[in-house]
């Protein structure tokens, strides 16, 4: 996998690829909640700049993924804290975790990668589900 230095709009919309496809497939309903939640917009992520990320991400995950029985690419538990460690600013780290969360609850079931990245990206990145809550709430706050 490349490189992407830490904090940048690239890995954060790595994150993001990452996300769309820990199910084995980019969803329709995923696709809408990124548009209609404007994920990339409260993220700092440009819609060309997410588009080349998720392309390189996508020959990247051909080049260095494993396949499963079912010929699903998988990335190794190695990789995926390699791509999580390049996000490293707490408050970026809880706002793309809601991101995350708002992109793999989309189709209303949490399958195996998605359940899996979650997991990992709380433990790796020392958070709990209150921490992004609080998150929301804050924001929705400061809405009305």
């Amino acid at each position: 996998m490349r490189h992407y230095p830490s904090d940048s709009p690239q890995a954060t919309a790595r994150v993001l690829a990452l996300a769309l496809m820990a199910d084995g497939a980019i969803d329709a309903t995923e696709l809408s909640i990124l548009q209609q939640r404007d994920l990339l917009g409260r993220l700092g992520l440009g819609e060309a700049d997410f588009d080349r990320v998720m392309h390189e991400f996508c020959d990247d995950l051909l080049m260095s993924g494993a396949r499963t029985a079912s010929g699903q690419l998988v990335l190794g538990g190695e990789t995926l804290g390699a791509l999580l460690a390049e996000v490293q600013d707490p408050a970026l780290r809880r706002r793309l975790l809601r991101a995350v969360l708002d992109i793999v609850n989309a189709d209303g079931s949490l399958k195996g990668g998605e359940a899996l990245l979650v997991s990992r990206a709380l433990k790796d990145w020392d958070l709990t589900l209150k921490d992004v809550a609080d998150t929301t709430t804050a924001a929705a706050g400061r809405r009305h």
